[in-house]
């Protein structure tokens, strides 16, 4: 089991007292070994904090192991980061769902894109979806006894050989079994289907909103969103939406989310912005998501983002930078924890803009995806100077239209033949730690871009600019 390595050391902290330097492994914090920040958290909660560090590396002293005594008042921080949320093991999927975008990934992409968890403490910390298949009795009370919520389940089907199939694991057809145990613990838990047409739609679909009520009244959201499929699938099954199917998911969703209110006094399903974009519906009104909960599973984010470019700072929610935002340059304590803004050489942030000055706005191009131009394009209708700029996802093709899933790739191809006397605005859910997807960086791109944090406040801010 790997030990937890500091990446960080706060001045004048009680970590920085004791002599703890960025390098240094924690082999063990009052003699024992967290196997997770969880667990590392309570270990450093309290006072007169033992350690047993090992060092090593040029500039850092002393080499080897040491003991370290930190005074510290119980529940002062100890004042360093981690590099990791899990010390012992990622716990890796065994499903072969054929829908999993994991597997849709070209070859040759930086290695940690391709690791596919299930395991429940990622889903607590950064809002992953478990399908719990890999799920035990231990992990069940450690989940009850610590109070590890909200965790996010993938259902997909409640019907267990539809289930097992789609995952494509025989255990899936039980699984959900865990579920129920997590409810009725009281366990803040949010639910997945990822509607894959002709496999769980239509009838099927019915039967596991049915299902729900039934079984699991006590689920927080069910959120109904459909596969990504890139071009790099091979599973023939897979394929996209029609209008038409679009149309019969918002449908039912509807229908469902009556009968929901009318039973649980709540509308507990939602479906995701793209069925609306692809049915050709209007987005509901704002109310009518409950304020988001759902928000960063594309549930609700446009209209979120129309409230918060239209002032609504209620509604100004940010974005997960990207699909695999929980790989790189994640926070090690989870999605609740601060997340750092990496400076990127050769780029603004325009978040803190106040729009003051007399000169007249520059012109500006907001670079977005398919999906978000849709969105887009009526809201800067009015602002003279602003044109939409949308970027086809040509690197993974097939019906993915997200702007968080844009690489630099894409960029290159869009941006070459536009002027160079513009502005151009790109949204920050596509870059971790200054890298896209396919591990190009700005500087790769033939166009100085501006990075701006993806909510209707930050664009708004941005394209008032007058500096």
């Amino acid at each position: 089991m790997a030990a937890p390595k500091v990446t960080a050391v706060a001045e004048a902290s009680p970590a920085a007292r004791a002599g703890l330097m960025a390098g240094d492994e924690l082999l063990s914090l009052n003699g024992r070994r967290p196997r997770d920040i969880l667990e590392y958290h309570a270990l450093v909660d309290g006072e007169a904090l033992d350690l047993r560090v090992r060092r090593s590396g040029a500039g850092a002293g002393t080499s080897g192991e040491l003991e370290v005594r930190v005074a510290k008042a119980a529940g002062e921080p100890l004042g360093i980061a981690v590099e990791s949320a899990v010390f012992d093991r990622v716990r890796t999927c065994d499903n072969h769902c054929a829908f999993c975008f994991i597997h849709q990934l070209p070859k040759g992409m930086r290695r940690s894109l391709y690791l596919k968890d299930d395991d429940y403490r990622l889903s607590f910390l950064y809002g992953n979806f478990t399908t719990l298949t890999r799920f035990t009795e231990l992990d069940a009370e450690r989940v009850l006894t610590e109070r590890l919520g909200p965790l996010f389940v993938s259902i997909h089907a409640t019907d267990p050989e539809v289930r097992a199939r789609m995952l494509r694991n025989p255990k899936g057809a039980t699984s959900l079994r865990w579920l129920g145990v997590l409810l009725d613990g009281g366990i803040e838990v949010h639910g997945q289907v990822v509607v894959c047409p002709g496999v769980n739609d239509g009838e099927v679909l019915g039967d596991t909103l049915l299902t729900v009520l039934d079984r699991y009244p006590q689920l927080a959201t069910l959120g109904v969103v459909p596969l990504g499929l890139s071009r790099y699938s091979h599973e023939e099954e897979m394929r996209e939406h029609t209008q038409t199917e679009a149309a019969a998911v918002c449908d039912t969703v509807a229908e469902w989310q009556e009968t929901y209110r009318r039973v649980l006094g709540r509308r507990l399903v939602y479906a995701a912005d793209e069925y609306y974009l692809l049915a050709g519906y209007d987005f509901p009104p704002a109310e009518d998501y409950d304020g988001f909960p759902q928000h960063e599973n594309g549930i609700g984010m446009a209209r979120a983002f129309e409230a918060a470019f239209g002032g609504d700072d209620r509604s100004a929610h940010g974005v997960r930078p990207g699909f695999f935002a929980w790989v790189d340059g994640a926070p090690a304590s989870g999605y609740r924890a601060p997340r750092r803004r990496t400076p990127v050489p050769g780029t603004t942030d325009s978040t803190d803009s106040t729009g003051t000055t007399g000169t007249a706005p520059r012109r500006t191009a907001v670079l977005t995806g398919s999906y978000g131009a849709k969105v887009l394009e009526p809201l800067l209708a009015p602002f003279d100077h602003v044109r939409v700029v949308t970027v086809e996802h040509d690197f993974f093709g097939g019906n993915i239209g997200v702007a968080g899933l844009l690489t630099g790739h894409d960029l290159v191809r869009a941006l070459a033949g536009e002027p160079d006397d513009e502005r151009y605005l790109l949204p920050d859910a596509c870059l971790s730690e200054g890298r896209f997807l396919d591990g190009t960086t700005l500087e790769d791109l033939p166009r100085a871009v501006e990075v701006v944090a993806a909510d209707g406040r930050s664009l708004r801010l941005a394209i008032e600019d007058r500096t």
